[in-house]
C-alpha cells in the first residue's frame, strides 16, 4: 500500500477557528489509525499563515511542499489535503479553488459546491430548482429604507422572521425577530457580516439532521437526527457548543414514522448529488406539526466536535468513520 504524505490544515481565523481546533482533534486520533498515513497537522491562523503544532511558521507551495524560511528544516511533500476549516475559509470554497488550481487532491466538497451552500441566497435557489420544499423568504441586497419596508412587511406577513447574513455559517450574524422596532438595528448588524441577507419566516418546527456521505463509492444518508433547544431559544452558536447549552440532541430523532424519515433521506440524497457535493455534508431541515418538510441548510464540512452530531450519526448507521476517511481519500490518490 502506497504511503500518504496528509496535510491536515485546522483553524482559519474565523469565528469558528477554536471550534475546528476540536474537530481537527478528532480528525486526527482517526487519521492516525489509517495503515500508510503519515500526518502533519498545521493551524491556520486569521492572516493565512500555517502553523506547525511546535509553533513554527511553515507555507504550503505549488510544488505541493511545506516548507520553511528556516534552512534547517527540510520541506515536506504533501500527497493529500485535510481542510478541516469551518466558516472560512473552508467552507465558503476559497481554500478548496486554491487547492484545485494547484492539483493537489483533498477531502471534502470541491469549491463550486462550498460557495453555493455557504451563500444561503445562492442555496435555497438550488434547493427550489431541484424541487426541494424550503423557508419562506426575501433576498436583500443593500441596507436601505426600502430594505427595512420589505422587512417590515414580511413580519406583519409571517408573524415572526429571522433575519440572517447570507454568508455566515454556525449561527453566526442570524436574529429572531418579533418586534417591528428591531428591524433598522438588526438589519444593519446583518450587513456588518455580509453583504447579502436573507430574511426568512420563522417556522415552529423539530429541527432534524441528516450525515449524508460517501461510504466505499455509495452516498449515504443517515436516520435523522434532532436537536431540541430549550423553550422559545434557536439553535444559537452558544447552544451549538458551549458548555452551559441546554439544547438535547437525539442521534435518531424520536417518533418519527419510517415515511416520513425515508421522504427526508430522499430529499437529502438529492440535494447531496444535485449539488455536486462530495464525501461528507450534515443537511439539515424543519419538520412542522403538520409533517411539512422544509430544507434548511447545508453544512459542508460539519463539526467533529464531542457533542457533534454528524460522527454520531454516522456511527450509529453501522459505518465506521476511519473507514469513511480512508475509502475517500485512497479514491483520489
Amino acid at each position: 500500500m502506497t504511503p500518504i504524505n496528509l496535510l491536515l490544515i485546522c483553524g482559519g481565523g474565523s469565528s469558528e477557528h477554536a471550534i475546528s481546533l476540536m474537530s481537527a482533534a478528532y480528525l486526527k486520533s482517526n487519521l492516525e489509525s489509517i495503515a500508510g498515513v503519515n500526518l502533519m497537522q498545521v493551524e491556520m491562523l486569521a492572516g493565512g499563515q500555517y502553523q506547525t503544532l511546535d509553533g513554527k511558521l511553515v507555507q504550503l507551495n505549488a510544488d505541493h511542499q511545506l516548507v520553511s524560511e528556516d534552512p534547517a528544516i527540510a520541506a515536506w511533500k504533501v500527497d493529500y489535503v485535510v481542510p478541516c476549516i469551518h466558516g472560512y475559509p473552508g467552507e465558503t470554497g476559497d481554500i478548496q479553488s486554491w487547492l484545485d488550481l494547484i492539483n493537489l487532491p483533498y477531502f471534502g466538497c470541491q469549491g463550486e459546491a462550498s460557495i453555493n451552500c455557504f451563500n444561503k441566497v445562492t442555496a435555497k435557489m438550488w434547493f427550489s430548482a431541484l424541487g426541494i420544499p424550503n423557508t419562506p423568504s426575501l433576498f436583500l441586497d443593500e441596507l436601505s429604507p426600502d430594505a427595512i419596508r420589505r422587512t417590515e412587511d414580511a413580519l406583519q406577513q409571517w408573524g415572526s422572521i429571522f433575519v440572517k447574513a447570507a454568508s455566515q455559517g454556525s449561527s453566526v450574524g442570524c436574529y429572531k425577530v418579533d418586534d417591528p422596532a428591531q428591524i433598522p438595528a438588526i438589519l444593519s448588524d446583518a450587513f456588518r457580516y455580509s453583504p447579502y441577507v436573507i430574511v426568512e419566516k420563522t417556522i415552529i418546527a423539530r429541527e432534524l439532521e441528516v450525515a449524508v456521505y460517501e461510504y466505499q463509492g455509495e452516498i449515504v444518508a443517515s436516520l435523522p437526527g434532532e436537536i431540541v433547544c430549550a423553550s422559545n431559544t434557536f439553535y444559537s452558536f452558544d447552544e451549538k457548543y458551549n458548555s452551559s447549552s441546554q439544547a438535547i440532541t437525539h442521534v435518531v430523532a424520536p417518533n418519527l414514522s419510517t415515511e416520513l424519515s425515508d421522504t427526508i433521506r430522499r430529499y437529502a440524497i438529492k440535494a447531496f448529488s444535485g449539488m455536486k457535493l462530495r464525501h461528507l455534508s450534515r443537511i439539515d431541515f424543519f419538520l412542522t406539526a403538520d409533517n411539512e418538510i422544509l430544507l434548511n441548510e447545508i453544512n459542508t464540512f460539519p463539526g467533529m466536535t464531542p457533542i457533534s452530531m454528524f460522527p454520531k450519526m454516522l456511527i450509529n448507521n453501522g459505518h465506521d468513520f476511519a473507514a469513511m476517511l480512508e475509502s475517500n481519500i485512497r479514491s483520489q490518490v
